[in-house]
């Protein structure tokens, strides 16, 4: 894809997709594991790569691989020896429910504003359906009127 100008950013470590062979834990606390991502961040350097994502790495190690290497090191919890920070939206936000990564600090809690939000969300559902069952809904404001001459011309046309 390089070859072709396409930007390719690579993922070592810790890779979610992986994760039932490897387990969601650190990747690189033994020098066999963290020479496995060494090496795998030169095959992105050999295939063209610009970049790579280095997920829950060992600061240290992350560290190491990072001066190693000329590619752009993205730290997902691998600590701030690499080139760039980052976190998803979603746990700098808080929206994360359950389990939140021990690397995903969370700057807001949105999860509140979303179960107020959907309080509010059921109750106007419910406020719609109640003035819809008793008639209330629509309204003589809410609809377009039409002159009864027009009706008229109206059925007899249907009647035709």
């Amino acid at each position: 894809m390089s070859r072709e100008g396409i930007p390719v950013i690579g993922h070592v470590g810790l890779i979610p997709q992986k994760a039932r062979w490897t387990g969601f834990r650190a990747i690189g606390k033994t020098a066999e594991e963290a020479f496995r991502v060494l090496q795998d961040v030169r095959r992105y350097e050999a295939a063209g790569a610009f970049a790579v994502e280095m997920e829950v790495v060992p600061e240290a190690i992350a560290t190491r691989i990072s001066a190693a290497t000329p590619l752009s090191v993205i730290s997902m919890g691998s600590g701030g020896g690499c080139d760039i920070q980052y976190l998803f939206a979603v746990d700098v936000l808080g929206e994360t429910t359950g389990h939140v990564p021990r690397h995903a600090r969370q700057y807001r809690n949105f999860q509140a504003h979303f179960a107020a939000l959907h309080e509010e969300r059921t109750a106007a559902f419910a406020e719609f359906s109640r003035d819809v069952t008793n008639g209330s809904f629509p309204a003589a404001s809410e609809l377009v009127s039409v002159p009864d001459e027009e009706i008229e011309r109206f059925e007899a046309m249907s009647r035709e």
